[in-house]
Parts: structure tokens; C-alpha cells; sequence
């Protein structure tokens, strides 16, 4: 059980990892939600076609998960899956159900295998379960673990050998020596991965460089010019600062740099504090020391992206060893995290595109979000900053947002007039125009606002412009009503939601409007956030559609069938706890991402957590009481209410691995007894488990999808009080009189059971 368990979690977090990089993290969502529901279909089969219920076949069943798992992402990457046209032609539709087909597959035969061990020793589920939730605990970290020391390619080879293994525990001889076969072709292919587990396109400019761990796919692009670029999981881009170290030859030539607070420097004296929040390939560092910082905090998320820059690393000697200078201290942290630590202190905090579409590496049922651009995030930087400290972030896509969250950070923070604090330019472009807010401290003077960057110099609008105050003619005047009338007046008319993101909402990217989804739109599929689709709302709606108008009804059909049935209470039971469980699983994800910061060694942190102390709750669910589980859940959710942000607040100083531990702590009492209900489920349901199994498989999508929905309408709190309900709910079914398995040899000694007399009983 702890094998398979083991191998199907990772599975998943691995399969998040690659499609979150070659697909975007929305659409990973979609085809990876949909694969798992084959975990639920695996116990369904077992109960409608009693020929697969064969204990000796597991060895087999086995194999065929470790095949299919090896194939999985190598079928799924050349099929030529585009998203983009995926409603607009009967073909694409068809290569999208045959990867649904491929990759649900693998978890249907494993769901098999976990569904006839629950079936074949239900009388042992305080054991068993805690196996199955230890290895998922053991899986997510090893996974992690070795993403992150062999690449994500070769992992997902790999992950063959748990599989293999459990074969040689359970299969015949035949297929002990398959197995074993199948362990070794892992091992030869695992090299030759990357070359296979990659989708075909056509590359920006040459690669020079390739790495995939478990936070992000990295690759190094070298133009004719000599530039090079670092490209993130094919999303995002940074340039790498290409300098040969001659600080005299550089400050001699004219500055490249498309936002260049120079003036704003040179008006601090060189003593200027200057935090890149996002520093990627050192170009941040690059222009804060030519314009005389004496000091510069270089902030990375990624770890991979920094060591590039470091000494020893592959660009250390390209870039000038910028991250050797003395002035330069270089953090390998969450960008919003570590600007919490500083109060009245920075001079200038710098942000060019400084976000990741990465998905977390959590799995597929959690979305991907940052916290930067939150309103919280913005009293964060007002107190961050000197009293002559500026705040400069651009972004292309979200700068309406951008503007009424640093209008409500500053009112948090206690400032009266906030519109005189910013002004916001525009850098027209190709295809987007890119725009910066300029935020500071005190009221920004006509001079400030006149003449922060050097491009502004050229009196040229189409170089740069202002948009607020007084806007040039040629510019958008979105910004400037939404800083004039607010962002509800100009919300109405708006075909982007403008709404401010808070802490507790944080889905910046998510601007498409519901009112925006129509035939044409749907077919077009080209009309991304940025113009009004709401890919992230209709993905996750549309894995919704298909769990609760396909796979739902048919964990009903074992009603038309002659043999034991669950009763109604054991059914929605089972409904009821798998949903909440998935419901707490993925907004504490979130939140507490935003205390640890956002890495994959935070989703080591929160899922271990979460799957070890659940194992152990499993364990010793029998000595503790029907009530006293759901009820010590729920109390846990409204102390993590009331106390969440004090604590986050008193403990974001302490260095990450000491973040981590005091996350594994507080988080302990809740995964305990969360490990408890399927456990005392399954003592009143014998054999029927793999039913209840099946049940609480499909909950699981539909509760994250609607988990997430409520999340993106009105936040994480409103998503914990629904996880919280559905265990009271589940408690009132759990106190629901006589037996709950209803005909059949199963009932009687089901009745037993939950009535805590001695005996078993077999399907």
C-alpha cells in the first residue's frame, strides 16, 4: 500500500510539473484533474465488474500502472495537443480525450490495486490507511527530492521502480521477472528522458542551457546578438545581465535599460538602498549598481536561477561576478516574504514583471498565485520604504489592479490622500504596452513626477508616456479614472475584472469575466484573462462539468445492481469527507505558501504535514470517538482564523527551514484527526469499501474545482467554511443508526463491526 500510494502521489506532483511547464498551469489543471478521477473509477470497476475483483491479479494490475505511468508524458507531449484550438476542431478534441485516456488510465489501474487491498483487509484500515497516507507523504517528498537531483524528465522515468517493486511483493513468478525487466529499462532510459519528455516547438533562439527541477523548467536562449535570455517553464523571460566587469567602459555608455530610476538616484546621494524583488538574470543588480547603490538586495525565488549567477555558477564570469560585489546580498526567497522583515529602511523597491505562471508544485488540484500584487503586499512595500523610499513595479498585463491595491495598501497603512503618492507611465510595445506605477513614501512632487526614469527624457510618446497625472493624449485613461473616480465606476464598463486582489483572494491573473464565455469566445479560445476569457474559471468549471455529469452518476450504478449496497448516509458520507479533505488540503496550500514563501520546499513542508500526521491520526482513529474528529476539525479552522495572521505576522523573520517547522507544527493537530473519518467510515462498510473508496475519489475532484471557484469568487475563507461544513456534515451521517451496508452477506457482519462486535467479513 505505502508503494503504491508512494508512486501515484508523485505521479501526480511530477505530471503537475511537467504539463504546469509545456502547457501552461491552467491547462495542467484540466487534463490532470480529469486523469485522476481514474483513481475513483479503479474502485467503481471492482464494484460493477466483479471479474476484476481478483487479489492475485494485483501483480499485473501493477505492471500495467508502471507502464502506463513511463509512457504517460512522452504520448501526451508528441500528440500535438493545442489548447488554443481544442473546441474549434473535432481532431483536437479527439488527441485531448485520447491523453484523458492515457493518462487517466495509469491512475485507474492503480486505483484498482488500492481498492482491492482496502476491499481484502477493511478489518486492518487503521494500519492500512496510515501505509497508504505515510507513503503519500513519503512520495511527496521524494519526489521533490529527486526532481530537484536528477531533473523532472528523469523522474518521471523513475517512477516505475516503486511500482515494480510492490509487483515483486505481490506478483507471480512471470511477473516478478517482468517487473524486474521493467525496473531496468527504467534505469538505462532515465538518461535519454529529456529528450522525449519535451514538447516539440519552435524555441525563441538556439538553447544553450537546459534545466527542469521541481520548481521550474529553465532554459538558456543565445540570439545572433550575443544576448542571452532566460526563459521559465516557457512563460516568462528574464535577460541575462552580459557584463565583462569594466564598471568605467559601462557607465560610459548609454543606459539600455527600459525603466532607469537614475534621476531618482542620483537625488539620494549614493546612499541609496535598492531591493529587486525578482532579480532573474541580475539585470536589477546590473542597473542599481551603475547608478551607485550602496546596497542592493538581489531577490530570487528560484534557487536554480541564482546559482547560475553565483560563484561556480555557469554565468558567474558572463555577468561580471555582479553577485561577488560586496554591496550585493543575494536571497534565494519569496519576494513578498522577505520585504515583510524590513520597516522604514528601503530606498527603492524595484519589480520589472517580477511574477511566475508556475504551477506550485502541489499537484493538480492547486492553482497557481503569487503574492506580490495583493493590497496587502502594498502596505507592505509603503512600510518597507524609507521616508524618501519609491516603490517601482511594472507589469504589462495587471497594472488597473496594480493601482487600486496600492491605493487600499496605502489607506491600510494609514495614508489620507494616496492618489498623490503615485503617478503611473506607459511603455507602448509590439504587441503589449507595458506600464509602470511609480509609488513613494511621501507625496510625489511635480519633479518626481515629471522626470523619475531617463527614458522619459526623450519627450517622445511613443518611448514613454505619463498615464497619470495629467495624462498624455496617447494614453489610456483607465488608470487615471480608476484613480480619479475608483475601480468600481470604471468595473462596470470594464471587460477585465479591475477588482483589487487581497491575501485572502490573490488571483491577480484571473481578470476574465464569466459574462465574456460565449460560442464564439469558446471556439476562438484565444481570448486569454488579459482580454476578458476566464480560462481559469471555465477550466476549472468545465472539470467540475464532467465529475458531477459523468463520473458522479455512475458511483450510483452499483444501486442497479444485485448484491450489497451502501446506504444513502454511508454514500454521502463518504461524498462529504473526501470533498473536505481536498477542500483544507488546497487553501492551506495557498495560505501557507504565503508564510513560507512560495518554493517547492514549501509544498514539501504543508503536504507532508498534512499527509504524515493524517497517517498517524489513521492509526489511532479506533481510540478516539465518533464526534470528537469533526469536531476538533472544525475548532482548529476557527483558531487558524483568528490566529493565522498574528502568528505569520510574529514569525516571517525566522529563516525559511525554521518557517517550515513552525508550519509543520501549527498544521499537526488538524492533519491528526483529519486521517480519522475514512478509517471509522470504513468500520461500518467491511467490504463495500471500495465503493466508499470510489465515492470519496470523485469527491475529491469536485470539492477542489468547487473549492477553488468559491476561493476565486469570494476567497479562502469562505473555502475553509465550506470544508469545515462538509465534516459536520459527514459527522451527521457517521450518527446515523443500524448497519450501512443494506443486503447481501456483507450487512450482517458490517452491522458487527460498527457496533464493535468481532468479526469479518469478504465480498
Amino acid at each position: 500500500m505505502a508503494l503504491v500510494s508512494c508512486s501515484l502521489v508523485a505521479l501526480e506532483i511530477a505530471w503537475t510539473r511537467v504539463f504546469s511547464a509545456e502547457y501552461f498551469y491552467t491547462f495542467a489543471f484540466l487534463i490532470l484533474s480529469l486523469a485522476i478521477l481514474g483513481l475513483g473509477l479503479g474502485g467503481l470497476a471492482l464494484r460493477l465488474f466483479p471479474s476484476l475483483n481478483r487479489p492475485d491479479r494485483m501483480g499485473s494490475y501493477l505492471l500495467i500502472t508502471a507502464a502506463l505511468t513511463a509512457a504517460g508524458p512522452t504520448v501526451v507531449l508528441h500528440v500535438g495537443l493545442d489548447f488554443q484550438t481544442l473546441f474549434a476542431s473535432w481532431a483536437m478534441a479527439g488527441r485531448f480525450l485520447l491523453t484523458l485516456l492515457v493518462l487517466g488510465s495509469a491512475f485507474c489501474s492503480g486505483g484498482m490495486v488500492v481498492s482491492l487491498l482496502f476491499r481484502h483487509h477493511h478489518e486492518d484500515m487503521p494500519r492500512l490507511y496510515m501505509a497508504d497516507l505515510l507513503g503519500a507523504g513519503a512520495g511527496v517528498a521524494g519526489v521533490v527530492l529527486a526532481m530537484n537531483l536528477v531533473g523532472t524528465p528523469q523522474t518521471t522515468v523513475l517512477l516505475v521502480l516503486p511500482l515494480t517493486l510492490a509487483a515483486l511483493l505481490l506478483g507471480t513468478r512471470a511477473g516478478q521477472a517482468l517487473a524486474l525487466c521493467m525496473a531496468a529499462a527504467a534505469l538505462a532510459f532515465a538518461p535519454w528522458a529529456p529528450r522525449f519528455v519535451a514538447k516539440p516547438r519552435q524555441e525563441l533562439a538556439p538553447v544553450v542551457h537546459r534545466h527542469w527541477d521541481a520548481t521550474s523548467l529553465i532554459k538558456v536562449n543565445r540570439f545572433e546578438e550575443g544576448e542571452l535570455n532566460i526563459n521559465i517553464d516557457n512563460a516568462a523571460n528574464t535577460p541575462l545581465a552580459v557584463f565583462d566587469g569594466d564598471w568605467n567602459a559601462y557607465r560610459r555608455q548609454p543606459s539600455e535599460a527600459m525603466v532607469d530610476p537614475k534621476p531618482l538616484m542620483d537625488a539620494m546621494g549614493g546612499t541609496c538602498r535598492f531591493m529587486s524583488l525578482g532579480a532573474g538574470g541580475g539585470g536589477d543588480v546590473l542597473l542599481a549598481l551603475r547608478n551607485g547603490a550602496a546596497e542592493v538586495h538581489a531577490v530570487e525565488v528560484n534557487p536554480y536561477i541564482n546559482r547560475l549567477l553565483m560563484n561556480g555558477g555557469l554565468y558567474f564570469e558572463t555577468t561580471g561576478k555582479l553577485y561577488q560585489d560586496p554591496r550585493v546580498r543575494v536571497a534565494t526567497e519569496d519576494a513578498r516574504t522577505y520585504v515583510r522583515r524590513f520597516r522604514d529602511e528601503l530606498d527603492i523597491i524595484f519589480s520589472l514583471s517580477s511574477n511566475s505562471f508556475a504551477a506550485l508544485a502541489s499537484g493538480a488540484f492547486a492553482m497557481s498565485e503569487n503574492y506580490v500584487f495583493t493590497t496587502e503586499a502594498f502596505r507592505d512595500y509603503y512600510r518597507a520604504l524609507s521616508r524618501r523610499g519609491y516603490l517601482i513595479m511594472e507589469h504589462q498585463f495587471y497594472m488597473p489592479r496594480i493601482v487600486s491595491e496600492a491605493l487600499d495598501g496605502m489607506r491600510a497603512a494609514g495614508v489620507r490622500d494616496p492618489e498623490r503618492h503615485i503617478a503611473v507611465y506607459a511603455v507602448p510595445q509590439q504587441r503589449y504596452t507595458r506600464s509602470i506605477i511609480l509609488m513613494g513614501k511621501q507625496p510625489l512632487t511635480p519633479e518626481e513626477i515629471r522626470r523619475p526614469f531617463l527614458n522619459l527624457d526623450a519627450q517622445d510618446a511613443t518611448v514613454m508616456h505619463r498615464v497619470y497625472p495629467d495624462p498624455d493624449p496617447a494614453a489610456d485613461p483607465t488608470i487615471a479614472r480608476i484613480l480619479r473616480e475608483g475601480w468600481r465606476s470604471v468595473d462596470r464598463e470594464s471587460r477585465t475584472d479591475l477588482s483589487p486582489t487581497t491575501d485572502g483572494r490573490p488571483f491577480i491573473a484571473m481578470q476574465g469575466r464569466l459574462r465574456n464565455v460565449n460560442a464564439a469566445t469558446i471556439r476562438a479560445m484565444k481570448a486569454l484573462e488579459i482580454q476578458g476569457f476566464p480560462v481559469a474559471k471555465f477550466t476549472v468549471a468545465a472539470v467540475l462539468a464532467v465529475a458531477v455529469a459523468l463520473i458522479l452518476p455512475l458511483n450510483l450504478l452499483p444501486y442497479l445492481r444485485q448484491g450489497p449496497r451502501l446506504r444513502a448516509a454511508a454514500w454521502r458520507y463518504f461524498f462529504a469527507i473526501g470533498f473536505g479533505f481536498m477542500a483544507l488540503e488546497v487553501v492551506l496550500i495557498q495560505k501557507y505558501t504565503r508564510f513560507i514563501g512560495a518554493s517547492s520546499y514549501t509544498v514539501v513542508a504543508i503536504l507532508f504535514a498534512l499527509l504524515i500526521g493524517s497517517g498517524i491520526g489513521s492509526r489511532l482513529a479506533p481510540r478516539f470517538g465518533d464526534r470528537i474528529p469533526f469536531l476538533a476539525i472544525v475548532a482548529w479552522l476557527v483558531l487558524d482564523a483568528a490566529l493565522f495572521g498574528p502568528v505569520s505576522d510574529a514569525l516571517v523573520a525566522l529563516p525559511i527551514s525554521l518557517r517550515m517547522i513552525a508550519s509543520v507544527i501549527l498544521l499537526a493537530p488538524l492533519a491528526f484527526f483529519m486521517g480519522m473519518p475514512f478509517t471509522k467510515g470504513t468500520a461500518r462498510v467491511g467490504a463495500c469499501i471500495d465503493w466508499g473508496f470510489a465515492v470519496n475519489g470523485v469527491a475529491s475532484v469536485v470539492g477542489s474545482a468547487s473549492t477553488l471557484l468559491v476561493s476565486f469568487q469570494w476567497g479562502f475563507a469562505a473555502a475553509l467554511a465550506v470544508g469545515g461544513a462538509l465534516y459536520l456534515l459527514a459527522m451527521l451521517q457517521l450518527r446515523s443508526r443500524g448497519p450501512w451496508v443494506l443486503s447481501g452477506s456483507e450487512a450482517g457482519p458490517s452491522a458487527r463491526l460498527a457496533a464493535g462486535t468481532p468479526g469479518t467479513s469478504e465480498a
